[in-house]
């Protein structure tokens, strides 16, 4: 335990004891009880708030955790001995002695701010009456308090069963600490623990608890690199450290690193590194508690912030605190990784069952594979501890014959690995042969995303490659990216091999035979590589990493043809999910802008594939068919323009064989009715949509006008992509989209993309894609048509929405707490269409923000011809094509001034207020 320094400004327990026995006097009442409660809460209430006063000036958590344990033990033994006054025993037999024990993080003096107190009540024998009532006395006195208990009451033979038969009992005992009572009893308990438990179960123990936390990282989803991480549970997180220290107290009887150093179990730099790592999560995890005043242990991005200021982490340039902060926190994790592989090491060799070959005192089997050796259980390592001194160009090739033969490397030969990476240096850098190595992993036939990440936790990976070492553990601050970017990096590469491989054959054929059609294989697996490397430098990543291509790629082995398309890639790697997700990608105009940028069918391929590998690997639930399908249809589009095709007879030909298609499916309506339908389509209708919405589209027109319908709703569930797609019908007028969006925004709804048509007789037939408030498809059937009855009520005036909204914003409905600040921003283009003004709206996302939008362009007189909508976590980028009045494009700069600033008002509205301000109506222009 850490020394608790000035005790008594904590707790007083002589002066507390004696105010309370003032108020007892000779004789325990229970009208007493209160005023004892009364002063024990002055007393913890005092003591808690010394303790985060030394939390803020020394910056230390484990002098809080010390601290808090202080403050417990104390009010518990003072509250035990008023216990013994309310039921006083004149001559207590053997049978009756109790102890109270501290156990788990309490007993380890590991006491968090907001963490569960864990008592155990220990006996000798069975429970007798007299021992309950003491028991039951302290429980509801602390409860009184306010504080969380865990509590057991079990005697001693008990706790030696259950410990032999529960690994979570037995990891808890472990800890047992003395707090009060009798302390033969306790002393009898450790003594048989260590005799009956610990001493013949150090192997089991240790399989158990190394199983235990396998099993926690699988359930938490097996990486440290996630940017809301839990840091108590998560992966290198302080569960992962506590793992440690069980498994050495087990086994060694240790409690703090430097006895390891003793024993050899660690060299004097893991020992630092331990207490290092140990200090800082608790540190956050004391401020994390104190900030929520709850037992929270993710650090989400509403924290984040908070934590990083109080913790001293500043703003730098290209950097910002909490960025820096986060970092800090993954190579913690990282450190905490590396020791537990040194600790395996060590435990392996001293304390799990030898083989048989050992037994029998016959050597182990041990063959070489390329120049390493593999042990009797298949896993490589060195022939000796100079073997990297050497050869420094090993620490490469080990991971290259790891690969390429399936084994796994031996955690001693990555403790020498870390303990040797200074030698990897400018000289081993610009060596060619390390270069070879390291593209021949990077650019694998076999998925190399395993060995990559071996790489990268030993720490190769970012001493080999200076640049990739500044993004390791760097998370991106925002709720788009799920990964940190190394992380991000690796699990592209791994999904590119994968879709060489053809494992996503059926779900993005286009791509994948994209993939088997790309000569320069080499590049685009160093440009995947490179496409974030310049993140967190300030300036525009994507610039920064092109120049960084042309600097790496001589290094790493590539022509100069190679290395130009690399660059060419890491500067344009954003440049077609930009176009296909804001743009019209049916638009000739935008098609050819495109095409003039990558001007060669081989760039097309190799920026589709990256482009696809990018996105799927920013985290779950990114990737989606809706944007596969935007994306392939700008892959073709633009082959056609690149390979020479006529691509207006192509366009004719598409939309003809969109018309044959749906005349095939509608073989049950009249002819004369089934042509009059087919006219109503412009030709951008049946260039937006596959033939199966054609047909559903057709039902719904000729179901309302059956039944002389001017509004109709229609609602499918896509179970794939997790979203519902809402149908529109109705006569076209102005505003419409915007009355949609805002009935929908009313219903709880969020629309991630839109599509809007108005056909050749006026009506309108507007598509949209929304999930519910959970982010996915509406499965409640009730929830829909409410949903729907929503859009009807709004679309026939029932519903004003501006009374509405304004309604919703005062009961506080919309508010959105966010810890993320996006910069309102307007981009007017009218270069891009021949016929509309493009709008691109960027900002913080929020309910009723398309509403807002849209409001705002029907009240500066603008017509949406498409909306193309787009999320990224918390930002919104929504574009949108208009015309004005007369159809034609906004070009007055008046005009566009007006539009723009009505754009940055509703953008800039507080999501509390965003619907107060009463949008004027297209008659006030």
């Amino acid at each position: 335990m850490d020394k608790v320094a000035n005790q008594r400004n904590i707790i007083d327990r002589r002066g507390l004891s004696e105010r309370i026995n003032e108020i007892i006097g000779e004789t325990y009442r229970a009208e007493q009880r209160p005023r004892i409660v009364q002063t024990l809460k002055e007393a913890y209430a005092a003591g808690t708030a010394e303790i985060r006063g030394r939390l803020t000036k020394t910056g230390l958590g484990s002098v809080v955790l010390a601290a808090n344990a202080l403050l417990i033990d104390q009010l518990i033994r003072v509250i035990h001995d008023v216990a013994r006054c309310a039921y006083p025993v004149a001559n207590p037999s053997k049978g009756e002695a109790l102890a109270i024990a501290a156990v788990g993080g309490y007993g380890r003096q590991e006491q968090a701010p907001q963490s569960d107190i864990d008592i155990l009540f220990l006996t000798p024998y069975k429970v007798p009456p007299s021992a309950e009532q003491i028991v039951e006395f302290v429980l509801y006195m602390l409860w009184d308090l306010g504080l969380k208990v865990g509590h057991a009451t079990r005697s001693v033979d008990e706790c030696i069963r259950l410990a032999k038969r529960d690994v979570t009992i037995e990891t808890n005992l472990l800890d047992a600490r003395w707090l009060w009572g009798d302390q033969a009893v306790f002393a009898d308990f450790k003594k048989r623990y260590q005799a009956e438990v610990v001493e013949p179960g150090g192997p089991v123990f240790v399989e158990a608890k190394l199983a235990e936390r396998d099993q926690r990282h699988e359930r938490m989803g097996d990486t440290r690199y996630v940017v809301e991480p839990n840091i108590k549970e998560g992966k290198g997180g302080l569960r992962d450290l506590q793992t440690l220290q069980w498994l050495v107290k087990f086994l060694y009887g240790a409690d703090d690193p430097e006895t390891l150093v003793e024993q050899k179990v660690f060299t004097e730099q893991d020992a630092t590194r331990f207490a290092k790592a140990r200090e800082f999560l608790w540190t956050v995890r004391c401020h994390l508690h104190y900030h929520t005043g709850r037992p929270e242990e993710r650090l989400t991005f509403d924290v984040q912030k908070t934590i990083a200021a109080a913790m001293g982490y500043a703003d730098r340039p290209g950097v910002s605190g909490v960025e820096r902060f986060m970092k800090h926190y993954f190579l913690i994790a990282k450190d905490v990784g590396d020791l537990t592989r040194v600790l395996c090491a060590v435990l392996e060799d001293r304390h799990q069952k030898r083989s048989l070959l050992s037994r029998l005192g016959l050597p182990r089997r041990r063959h070489h594979v390329d120049g390493f050796v593999v042990d009797d259980r298949g896993r490589l390592t060195v022939e000796n501890e100079a073997a990297f001194a050497e050869a420094p160009i090993r620490m490469l090739s080990l991971f290259k014959t790891a690969h390429e033969h399936d084994l796994d490397i031996h955690p001693e030969a990555l403790r020498l690995i870390t303990q040797n990476l200074t030698l990897i240096g400018r000289r081993l850098r610009e060596n060619p042969e390390a270069n070879k190595v390291f593209i021949d992993i990077l650019a694998s036939k076999k998925d190399p995303e395993n060995a990559l990440r071996r790489m990268n936790e030993a720490g190769v990976f970012g001493r080999f490659v200076p640049d990739f070492g500044r993004i390791v553990a760097q998370m991106q601050y925002d709720m788009y990216h799920t990964y940190t970017v190394d992380e991000h990096t690796i699990r592209a590469i791994g999904i590119l091999s994968r879709l060489e491989a053809g494992n996503y054959a059926k779900e993005i054929p286009h791509t994948t035979q994209a993939m088997k059609e790309i000569k320069s294989r080499r590049a685009l697996f160093v440009a995947l590589f490179l496409h974030d490397i310049a993140k967190g430098r300030g300036g525009d990543h994507s610039e920064i990493g092109g120049q960084l291509a042309l600097e790496l790629g001589p290094r790493f082995g590539l022509n100069a043809e190679e290395t130009e398309t690399v660059s060419w890639l890491v500067l344009h790697h954003l440049l077609m999910s930009d176009t296909a997700f804001k743009r019209d990608v049916d638009d000739q105009r935008t098609v050819q802008a495109f095409a003039d940028q990558v001007q060669s069918v081989e760039r097309l391929r190799l920026l589709l594939v990256l482009t696809v590998c990018d996105i799927r690997a920013v985290g779950p639930g990114i990737w989606n068919n809706w944007k596969a399908g935007l994306l392939r249809g700008l892959y073709l589009r633009t082959f056609q323009t690149l390979s020479g095709d006529q691509v207006i007879e192509h366009r004719a030909a598409r939309i003809e064989r969109a018309k044959q298609e749906l005349r095939a499916q509608l073989t049950h309506w009249d002819e004369a009715e089934r042509e009059a339908h087919i006219a109503t389509g412009y030709p951008a209708y049946w260039l937006s949509y596959d033939t199966k919405t054609h047909v559903r589209h057709a039902e719904i027109v000729r179901a309302a006008k059956q039944k002389d319908l001017a509004l109709q709703v229609e609602a499918h569930n896509d179970p794939v992509n997790r979203f519902t797609e809402l149908t529109v019908y109705t006569p076209d007028h102005g505003g419409l989209f915007s009355e949609i969006a805002g009935a929908v925004a009313l219903a709880g709804a969020n629309i991630i993309d839109a599509k809007i048509v108005t056909l050749a007789d006026g009506m309108a037939l507007d598509t949209l894609s929304i999930h519910d408030s959970t982010g996915h498809e509406f499965s409640d059937a009730s929830q829909l048509m409410r949903l729907k009855q929503k859009i009807e009520d709004v679309l026939r005036g029932r519903i004003r929405l501006a009374r509405e909204f304004e309604k919703a914003a005062k009961q506080g409905l919309f508010r959105k707490s966010s810890p993320f600040t996006i910069p309102p921003r307007v981009l007017i283009d009218n270069n891009a269409s021949d016929t509309d003004t493009i709008i691109e709206v960027n900002g913080h996302d929020r309910i009723g923000l398309l509403y807002a939008i849209t409001s705002a362009l029907t009240a500066s007189g603008l017509k949406i011809s498409s909306a193309h909508i787009a999320t990224y976590g918390e930002r919104a980028v929504d574009t949108f094509y208009v015309k004005d009045l007369f159809g034609m494009k906004v070009e007055s700069d008046t005009k566009l001034k007006q539009v723009r600033q009505r754009l940055i008002e509703a953008l800039s509205q507080r999501d509390e207020d965003a619907a107060e301000k009463k949008q004027p109506s297209a008659a006030a222009e």
